[in-house]
């Protein structure tokens, strides 16, 4: 067993030495409640085992999973390839290509699930839409990835949320020691400098709108407990009630969670003491995302509670000079303020897993290199 990596979980995790760093500091914080309570309790629906792997002494965790189809696709790969993209269907507009793929999905899900798909430890998972990576070497990871190896003879073994724009060198690093690049979704990245006048002048409008309607920009300090079930609401009715039940529910604990050790940066929108809107950011080694991303769905459109929303963040991104990763979805409306689209891949090891579930991965990665993310690009989705 290889000497770098130490395992960890909520038995021995007292004797993990946390590095004095600021990404030491936020990992202890924002991983130690996960182990000593369980993911249930900050996230409803994401049912996992949760442990902290130390490669040359950097903390990384990993999720482990053996079946849970109706999991959160932030541990579940299932849920992601089959189960969410059955539900986005719906955004083609066609209902002869919805049905078509609807049956090709429904045929490969049953497929997967004979292959014990969902057999997989995820490596940098915490458990939101977009794992930011720490600053490790595309080595380091590899070295986990032989841990694993060994330690759990049998599972697949995946690296989510990479880009070649973000993590070249660790994909390449990756597809070296024989790991599958399967396609994901495509996202958005804005780096500030590089947007033009009018991707500027689009975000200048829409931060005038808070204005226009009374709204307060409030600080993470102006944020307070009582405000808490509110947050939650504000992200349920955007990204569980509009979008999918598959986006991690976050729970009252999980926000109160955030604010009290600052795992998450909110930011909200208030008017005559309302909250209406609210985001909740992380960064790390140059860039920052958002999976905490809410506003009340009720008021109208017309209000543009979205717009100013995504004002106020493009602004914190570019006031910091990080790189703003904003995952996936409303692709124009993103493009038009500057982002620029990018593949999203996982890395894949199966070649320990059964013959079926090597066919399933392979199968996955062919259709969606072939049909599922041109088809996605030409949409601009």
């Amino acid at each position: 067993m290889n000497s770098r990596v130490i395992q960890y979980d909520r038995h021995s995790m007292d004797q993990l030495e946390w590095p004095d760093t600021e990404y030491g500091r936020y990992a202890r914080e924002y991983l130690t409640p996960l182990l000593e309570s369980g993911t249930e309790y900050y996230i409803s629906n994401v049912h996992t085992t949760v442990k902290v792997l130390t490669v040359d002494g950097i903390p990384v965790p990993v999720t482990i999973n053996d079946s849970n189809y109706d999991n959160s696709y932030v541990c579940s790969p299932y849920t992601h390839y089959v189960s969410y993209a059955r539900e986005e269907l719906a955004l083609l507009n066609n209902q002869m290509l919805e049905g078509a793929l609807s049956m090709m999905l429904m045929a490969m899900g049953w497929l997967l699930r004979q292959a014990r798909f969902n057999r997989v430890i995820q490596v940098n998972n915490w458990l939101l839409s977009t794992n930011l990576y720490p600053a490790l070497s595309a080595g380091q990871l590899t070295e986990v990835l032989e841990y694993l190896r060994q330690a759990y003879p049998g599972y697949t073994i995946m690296y989510r949320s990479l880009s070649m724009e973000t993590s070249g060198d660790l994909i390449a690093s990756l597809r070296g020691v024989g790991c599958k690049l399967v396609p994901s979704r495509q996202i958005y990245l804005l780096q500030q400098n590089s947007s033009g006048s009018k991707a500027r002048w689009l975000v200048k409008r829409d931060r005038s709108l808070l204005a226009k309607h009374g709204y307060t920009e409030v600080s993470p300090d102006e944020i307070t407990p009582a405000d808490i079930p509110r947050i939650v609401e504000l992200y349920r009715l955007l990204y569980i009630d509009k979008y999918s039940v598959y986006n991690p529910q976050f729970t009252e604990a999980f926000i109160a969670m955030a604010m009290e050790r600052r795992t998450l940066q909110i930011y909200g929108l208030r008017r005559e003491g309302r909250l209406d809107a609210v985001l909740g950011f992380y960064e790390r080694d140059g860039a920052m995302t958002a999976p905490l991303f809410g506003y009340d769905t009720g008021l109208p459109q017309s209000v543009g509670l979205y717009r100013m929303l995504s004002a106020v963040l493009i602004g914190l991104a570019g006031s910091s000079g990080l790189l703003l990763h904003e995952s996936s979805g409303v692709g124009q409306f993103k493009r038009n303020r500057g982002a620029v689209g990018a593949i999203e891949y996982s890395a894949v090891y199966d070649r320990d897993t059964a013959w079926l579930n090597r066919c399933g991965w392979s199968f996955l990665e062919l259709l969606l290199r072939r049909i599922g993310m041109p088809l996605i690009q030409k949409l601009k989705l």
